[in-house]
């Protein structure tokens, strides 16, 4: 068999996202009929997300499906992953805060979108792995080992804020640190399933938290 090129893998990317546009057509009841932002589309179509996996499960990385990639953590399937993305809202310069880097792909997304990334994972592994990366591919990305939920005080405030594991509410300090008028969108919720939320914060400062639909997350670490 021949070995897969730049053109099959390409070629996958676009079967990937039209499949994730399929999903937000399906999903059009509980997404309001939101479509897929036209700049994170472009952006999905960029980043070799099979770059970002675990160099064995590289053939499997379009597929509709989460993966593993160590430490009883996953990426997200295409889907989710895009529509987390595209609840954020994010514009070319937007300072957004990732919690849960896992091995870099989402953030490079956002990088190729033009926004200002943070990212932070309680995994050393994984910030290594995902810097590595970065690096190699030219993405501009903050990256940091710690505590997700007590978020990146040196940077605050940020207009967006990204959580990849599960919460019972939303953490106090990340809620602190997000900006008056910006979003965190965060999967909520103390059991097995929980809802993939929008939290929003007023220019008043008034927080409001918007539930869509049912999602399977693993729980939020919290370090030492």
């Amino acid at each position: 068999m021949k070995p897969l090129t730049e053109e099959h893998l390409a070629i996958f990317r676009r079967h990937m996202v039209e499949l994730v546009e399929v999903h937000f057509d399906l999903a059009d009841d509980e997404l309001g009929g939101r479509t897929l932002d036209p700049a994170l589309r472009r952006a999905l179509l960029e980043v070799p997300r099979h770059l970002f996996v675990p160099l064995q499960l590289a053939t499997a990385a379009y597929h509709d499906t989460p993966l593993p990639i160590g430490f009883d953590k996953t990426l997200s399937q295409p889907f989710i992953g895009a529509l987390m993305l595209d609840l954020l809202e994010l514009t070319p310069g937007t300072r957004v805060l990732e919690v849960g880097t896992g091995l870099g792909y989402q953030a490079a997304v956002m990088a190729e979108m033009g926004a200002e990334v943070f990212t932070i994972d309680v995994v050393e592994e994984f910030t290594e792995a995902a810097q590595a990366r970065f690096a190699a591919l030219d993405y501009q990305v903050a990256v940091r080992t710690g505590d997700g939920a007590r978020g990146w005080d040196e940077h605050a405030p940020f207009e967006a804020i990204l959580v990849t594991a599960a919460a019972a509410e939303p953490p106090a300090k990340l809620v602190e640190q997000l900006d008056a008028g910006g979003r965190m969108v965060i999967p909520l919720g103390g059991g097995e399933v929980q809802q993939l939320s929008v939290v929003e914060k007023a220019i008043d400062g008034d927080v409001t938290v918007q539930a869509l639909m049912p999602v399977r997350f693993t729980r939020l670490e919290l370090s030492g």
